[in-house]
């Protein structure tokens, strides 16, 4: 345990992670004088620490940038670089002079409720609670860098946001059966956390002439998958291997049979035929009449991207529909040459249900072998298991309560953790602007302007949630709203007593795509 428990009383509001979401926060919630808690030493978040060279944004700039903070160049049709979108997020600090409440370098290692927790045959019982102005709430432990990593310094809160988020600092490693593991491999393996830390020489040399072998089949997978042909170019390269166990739908870009992508998910008139939370007897009935709609929406996106991409030929056309992969945001943008290097022979997939390791490589479930120099787990991030290394045990059973998912309401805050908001925890296909609306929301809630419906209600609601999901992907557990984001939205427009039909009239506001700039409010609204 830390050496030192001296606690100090900074700022009503604690902030933990400078990420997008960690920006968002603080500059809604300026006014509450927020302490933002940064482990590393700059912002950006999963943008710095989870990024390859060849990584890019998968959607246009001008549906990732904030609404009061536009690209300098948001026409641009080029997908952003990892640079790009890291210098942006900086100028967006330095615009809204966020830096001043920033403390980088601090690790946040624990936090402990100043208060009872309730016994679990009291969940559901009473109010939310007030904010309890004036009075700490959360003990926050930080270890910082220029000081003993025994030396842990302790601040005290009235409010806590959380902005850590689900990818980054903690990879998720497979298991394997006893010695079957990465120790009887006589090669390098390595998660693509530990990938994305190398410097961009040690990465060639890592990759260049070696036979690579990379698990998975996500954006994360395909862009190292690349990475590995591009670097083997010329005489002595070597092909690189996905192994992949469920393909997932990507796409080439976002124009299917020369109509854009918006028309099919991201407008009102589009989400209508999508289940969603809440809806009328009239909206269930209109739900069940479109199912056959939805299928050839789902049939008329698979069958472009089965006539634009070889994935048949290479055993990668997925065993469920598209509208499950958009459902569940798993739908990934493939770069443009990356089946250009799979018809050169520098790429090439084995699919499989099960593997292992063996001292030269990869051993599958039928017996068959792939040698290997390189392994490189693609295989996704913990973000459950850093949230519990913080989290007071008393809760961390909640976190997942009752089916998985950590109970969201209006994907901010758990109706039975107090005082504890979480920002950027819930997937859409459109975080930066989810990422600012549940911080406009938080900051509403902590000034008052409206009141939380008691925890029974807000469980409900969560509940309802997760049955539209599990309705609409096998894949649900990833927590996405894609499907019914703007209905969410509107949720919480609603609740801050804003009107939530955003555009100038009915035509457009059924028919447009909703975009960062459609929230952005006035002083009369606000």
């Amino acid at each position: 345990m830390a050496s030192n428990h001296n606690t100090l009383n900074s700022s009503r509001v604690a902030i933990i992670g400078a990420g997008v979401s960690g920006l968002a926060a603080a500059k809604h919630l300026a006014r509450h004088n927020p302490t933002v808690f940064e482990a590393s030493d700059s912002v950006g978040g999963v943008w710095r620490n989870c990024t390859y060279g060849t990584t890019k944004l998968q959607s246009p700039r001008a549906s990732y940038e904030f609404s009061d903070f536009l690209w300098h160049d948001r026409n641009n049709t080029a997908f952003p670089t990892y640079v790009e979108i890291l210098d942006y997020l900086e100028s967006y600090a330095k615009h809204f002079d966020l830096f001043k409440y920033i403390k980088f370098g601090s690790k946040v290692t624990e936090v402990r409720f100043n208060g009872e927790v309730e016994a679990p045959q009291m969940v559901g019982l009473g109010d939310y609670g007030n904010l309890l102005p004036g009075k700490p709430v959360w003990e926050v432990a930080v270890q910082t860098r220029d000081r003993n990593p025994e030396d842990i310094q302790w601040h005290a809160f009235e409010f806590v946001v959380i902005c850590t988020g689900k990818y980054g600092d903690v990879p998720r490693i497979p298991t394997f059966p006893l010695k079957k593991g990465p120790e009887i491999f006589n090669g390098t393996v390595m998660h693509s956390l530990d990938y994305c830390k190398l410097e961009k020489e040690e990465a060639s040399h890592l990759l260049r002439g070696k036979k690579v072998a990379v698990v998975g089949f996500k954006k994360s997978a395909i862009d190292l998958a690349l990475e590995s042909a591009l670097a083997n170019q010329g005489e002595g390269g070597q092909a690189c291997t996905m192994v992949v166990r469920t393909p997932h739908w990507v796409i080439p870009h976002y124009w299917i049979w020369g109509l854009p992508f918006f028309l099919f998910y991201s407008t009102r008139a589009s989400q209508f035929i999508h289940d969603r939370p809440n809806q009328s007897f009239l909206r269930t009935l209109f739900y069940l009449l479109f199912s056959l709609l939805r299928t050839v929406v789902s049939k008329f996106i698979e069958s472009y991207v089965m006539w634009k991409l070889p994935l048949k030929k290479y055993g990668l056309k997925p065993d469920h529909p598209f509208e499950e992969d958009y459902a569940s945001c798993q739908m990934a943008l493939v770069p443009d040459n990356f089946f250009e290097e799979a018809d050169k022979g520098m790429i090439r997939f084995r699919k499989t249900s099960k593997w292992c390791f063996y001292d030269k490589g990869i051993e599958f479930e039928d017996g068959t072998t792939l040698e290997a120099d390189v392994v490189i787990l693609a295989t996704g991030y913990d973000g459950d298991k850093k949230l519990k290394a913080i989290i007071p045990e008393a809760f961390r059973t909640w976190l997942e309560f009752p089916c998985g998912l950590m109970p969201l309401y209006r994907a901010t805050i758990h109706p039975l953790i107090p005082n504890m908001g979480f920002v950027g925890y819930v997937q859409s296909n459109w975080n930066v602007r989810t990422a600012e609306l549940s911080s406009m929301w938080l900051s509403r809630l902590m000034d008052e302007k409206f009141k939380l419906p008691s925890k029974e209600k807000m469980l409900d609601q969560f509940f309802k949630e997760v049955e539209v999901m599990k309705r609409s992907s096998r894949f649900y557990t990833n927590h996405c709203f894609s499907t019914f984001i703007i209905q969410h939205a509107d949720d919480l427009c609603n609740d801050m007593g804003l009107n939530p039909w955003r555009k100038s009239n009915f035509f457009r506001d059924v028919f447009c795509p909703y975009g960062s700039q459609d929230y952005r409010f006035d002083q009369e609204e606000t």
